[in-house]
């Protein structure tokens, strides 16, 4: 059987690789007791307190309706906290939000450390542009 459409297919090689930085990315933050994203997403917060639940899901490229869902467990966590003005959500860092960003920072730094081991740092970083690049490209159809 012919597989060698599976690699040269950029839906099925972007989803491996996905797969396979999510399990390092998951095993790095397991120290902060949070997933990756939503260590991202209380980096964001703590780097911007005030920042708008709309400009949170852009950053993360996520829908609005998937952010509120990650923003309601980081509130139950109450590392995080939502005011509401007019027609606009701001979300703050709370104090005990603010006691995970070493954490988050050190786990979004093994992660770095962990795979520039693997693939080089040369490699890494032109990866890291290229797919940033064409998700661009693809985002804007």
């Amino acid at each position: 059987m012919d597989e060698s459409f599976l690699h040269n297919c950029l839906f099925f090689t972007a989803n491996r690789l996905g797969r396979a930085i999510t399990k390092m990315a998951e095993e790095e933050f397991a120290m902060t007791g949070l997933t990756p994203m939503y260590g991202y997403l209380i980096r964001l917060v703590i780097g911007t307190p005030g920042i708008a639940q709309k400009d949170l899901s852009e950053k993360l490229s996520v829908t609005p309706s998937t952010l509120t869902r990650f923003i309601d467990k980081l509130e139950n966590r109450q590392l995080v906290k939502r005011e509401v003005q007019g027609k606009t959500v701001l979300v703050y860092p709370t104090d005990k939000g603010k006691e995970l960003e070493q954490s988050i920072r050190r786990a979004s730094k093994n992660l770095h450390d962990r795979y520039q081991a693997i693939l080089g740092v040369d490699a890494s970083d032109r990866l890291t542009v290229l797919l940033e690049t064409t998700s661009e490209q693809l985002e804007k159809k």
